[in-house]
């Protein structure tokens, strides 16, 4: 059935009452006025301070650890290391390589080897400075190709005499057989640094453990169920004598979505001490456990026909993983899984390779292992359409693979709205009139992209909902909502209210949700690939559906009609035969509990079976992509180097917006990120392994002085499977930002960027190359109109 013919076609109020509308996030106000209750707000009787040691090496081997010292503390009441937590986890459960405290080796500066329980912070400083640690240095590997080359030392001694971490190859159609046949074939070499988050909240854990036995944690993350997994496994406890809670959270933008060690650590000091125990990281180590963008290393061929078609694509990628697996397996098929949108390639091949480092670990970040790709080929895309002298619009809806196909990778798309996005940016940039036709420094450059709207399957293989929604109808007129859900701030407890009260007719006021505490809600995978919105909304729907049945069966048996003519509307029920005939949602939902008992429903959803008959074929796949388009303005001050973005187009396809401010909050955000890591991020270490800039202070991103003008656009393509036709708009709207301003760049001063991040050095050495460029085709010509001259 249609979204909008919800309430049935005929009805006066078929169109929807809360979905669509711009409302307040549910928690806006708290954090406004400051009464939400983050991590570090938690304040138990009798609590501790828990502190980490970190090695100062980038690579060693641990000969011995005395923590003698540090127990003779006055103060002091435990101290841990890896011998009290030997067990390895990871996120992904094929690749456990990590473990809450160095057991072995350490393996970059920052890792954890020891931690302390103590009255207060300051002594459980005092306590890390008397552990007596020796280490046995090795060699350490900063620069990915030589630890693709180089197999001793190992950094894993698992990895059978390498360093590699994931490697994928993978061929669709006749790639070579593409450039061979092709009128034009472009190659070009490119380079994606690494980023950080930059979340306002560092990470924060405090745990205790009840007279009856029960851990408890409040935890700063967007993965609450597989720490409570990752808690079970490595603290060898019954998973249901833990429970996992997840506070208010001050942003993660996937830098909360692995378990860390601060959550085991506080877990088993509490155990051993038996009072509840809290750890919040410094700025500077969140800099150190990082899960941040991977640096990656790309090769890419493009061929194509004289009229501007696509062909073919080679993609070869080497992918810098830093210190521990993560999500490094996904990394490595979405680096090139997620590129074959939105455009229609009849041939593609990606090479890709991540390894190990002895740098902080690399995780997933805001379009997780797909925005270093889509800079890399929404780049050369644009050198195919200025050789072959066409418009980079036009090239871009040349090859658009339109709406409810297949790639050749075989992901099905669904709804697609890219052509409608790249109409709106086009329009709104006045681009026609514009590109190429601005004053030397300033340019236009355009991108596009596509993303997933939640994944395929869970990271552990199971048969389970993916995501579940319990509902509890009150007999005050109440209906609270318990969602597994973790709301990192995009706003997914505020989806499934609005879901809830579209469903049941009722004020959004009037549902309250519960969320991410493990005790009381179904299960939720997390906050990531942008699966939120889609999976938990429909799970949602399901239950809301459920729940409305009970009232409407209710309603008209009371009022002795069919259950046709009973509508929930506006917080009452009515009949739409008779008009007189009214009840409040109260007395509806008091008549339901009468006839069926407490009231209540479950909702859950999971996703079809999607993806290509191929090894590696399921992961990219997806029940709905998102699609975007950028253009943007950029100024290059030729004598400084310095670039500025005055202002960005972005056109975003997030199916039916079901609350727009939402929505173009989420875009705004994205453009932000985006332009930010373009200009100026940069999360590097010198060549020791010690981080160049742990701080706030250091790490560069823009203020809001810095920040561009964003002219937004939702685009409402009505996917056939989201809640209501939803899809993402929490990470798809960053991807093509970054190429949009490099094209922009060149349209400005005829320079090609291809490494990021483009600082002032950059540009202006791409501007004297191409004056030495320019000046020797010059000398060429005049040399060659010389003898010409001479000769006649």
């Amino acid at each position: 059935m249609a979204a909008r013919d919800i309430h049935g076609p005929e009805a006066p109020w078929k169109e929807f009452q809360v979905v669509g509308k711009s409302h307040r996030k549910i928690d806006g106000m708290a954090k406004a006025t400051g009464e939400a209750v983050y991590a570090d707000d938690i304040q138990l009787p009798g609590m501790l301070h828990a502190k980490t040691l970190r090695s100062p090496h980038a690579h060693a081997k641990i000969v011995s650890i005395d923590t003698s010292r540090a127990l003779a503390l006055k103060g002091v009441h435990a101290v841990i290391t890896g011998a009290d937590l030997p067990i390895k986890y990871g996120v992904i459960p094929w690749t456990p390589d990590e473990t809450a405290l160095a057991t072995d080796r350490v393996r970059f500066i920052g890792d954890e080897v020891a931690a302390v329980a103590a009255i207060d912070e300051d002594t459980a400083n005092a306590a890390l400075e008397l552990i007596d640690v020796e280490y046995e240095v090795l060699h350490a590997y900063f620069d990915p190709r030589e630890a693709l080359e180089r197999s001793e030392p190992t950094i894993h001694e698992s990895r059978k005499n390498n360093n590699v971490s994931k490697h994928v190859e993978l061929e669709f159609g006749d790639v070579d057989g593409a450039a061979e046949t092709a009128d034009l074939v472009v190659k070009g070499e490119y380079q994606f640094h690494g980023s950080t988050h930059g979340a306002i909240e560092p990470h924060c854990a405090v745990a205790k453990v009840s007279p009856e036995g029960v851990l408890t944690l409040w935890s700063a993350t967007q993965i609450s169920h597989y720490v409570h997994r990752a808690l079970a496994r490595v603290l060898e406890w019954e998973p249901q004598k833990i429970r996992v809670i997840q506070p208010c959270i001050g942003g993660a933008f996937g830098g909360k979505s692995d378990p860390f060690s601060l959550e085991f650590c506080v877990a088993k000091l509490a155990e051993i001490t038996g009072r509840p125990v809290k750890m919040l990281w410094t700025r500077e180590e969140v800099f150190y456990a990082h899960r941040g963008r991977h640096p990656m290393q790309l090769a890419y061929r493009t061929s194509a026909t004289k009229d501007g078609k696509i062909t073919g694509v080679d993609a070869k990628i080497l992918i810098d993983g830093g210190s521990y697996s993560s999500f490094g397996l996904v990394t490595t098929y979405y680096s090139g899984q997620l590129l074959t949108g939105p455009y229609d390639f009849p041939s593609y091949r990606f090479n890709s390779t991540r390894v190990f480092t002895n740098k902080p670990p690399c995780g997933p970040k805001r379009g997780h292992g797909s925005v270093q790709p889509r800079f890399a080929f929404e780049c050369q895309l644009d050198e195919v359409a200025e050789q072959l002298g066409i418009d980079p619009i036009e090239i871009r809806r040349k090859n658009f693979h339109g709406e409810h196909t297949q790639t050749v990778n075989g992901q099905r798309i669904t709804s697609s709205g890219y052509m409608e996005c790249l109409d709106k940016v086009e329009r709104g940039s006045a681009w026609r009139e514009r590109h190429r036709q601005l004053p030397t420094g300033q340019g236009l450059g355009v991108a596009g992209s596509m993303y997933i709207s939640g994944t395929n399957y869970p990271i552990y293989p199971n048969e389970m909902p993916q995501a579940g929604i319990q509902l509890k109808a009150d007999r005050s007129g109440l209906v609270t909502v318990f969602s597994g859900a973790n709301d990192i701030g995009q706003g997914s407890n505020s989806v499934v209210r609005y879901i809830v009260a579209e469903e049941l007719g009722m004020d959004p006021t009037d549902v309250r949700v519960l969320a991410a505490d493990s005790d009381l809600c179904p299960v939720d995978l997390g906050a990531y690939s942008s699966r939120v919105t889609f999976m938990v909304g429909n799970a949602a729907v399901d239950a809301a559906r459920k729940l409305r049945a009970k009232l409407v069966a209710a309603v008209a048996e009371h009022w002795e009609v069919e259950e046709k003519r009973v509508r929930l509307i506006m917080g009452r029920a009515i009949d739409l035969e008779d008009t007189e005939k009214v009840l409040s949602t109260r007395e509806a939902i008091q008549l339901a509990e009468a006839k069926f008992d407490t009231l209540g429903s479950t909702g859950a959803y999971n996703t079809p079976t999607l993806g290509g008959d191929y090894r590696g074929g399921t992961i990219g796949a997806s029940p709905a992509y998102s699609f975007t388009a950028h253009i943007v303005e950029a100024h290059v001050d030729e004598e400084t180097g310095r670039i500025t973005v005055p202002k960005v187009w972005c056109a975003h396809d997030c199916g039916r917006a079901l609350n727009p401010r939402l929505v173009a909050g989420q875009i705004e955000g994205s453009v932000y990120m985006g332009i930010a890591e373009a200009l100026m991020e940069d999360h590097k270490v010198n060549r020791f392994g010690l981080h160049s800039g742990p701080s706030l202070l250091d790490y560069r991103m823009p203020t809001a002085i810095d920040t561009p003008d964003i002219e937004t656009y939702i685009v409402e393509s009505v996917d056939p499977e989201g809640p209501y036709g939803a899809k993402e708009a929490g990470e798809g709207p960053l991807h093509s930002a970054i190429p949009a301003l490099a094209n922009a760049i060149h349209d400005a001063v005829g320079i090609r960027l291809r490494e990021l991040p483009f600082t002032p050095a950059k540009v202006l050495a791409a501007l004297a190359e191409k004056r030495m460029s320019e000046g020797a085709a010059a000398g060429g010509a005049a040399a060659k109109a010389m003898a010409k001259k001479e000769t006649h």
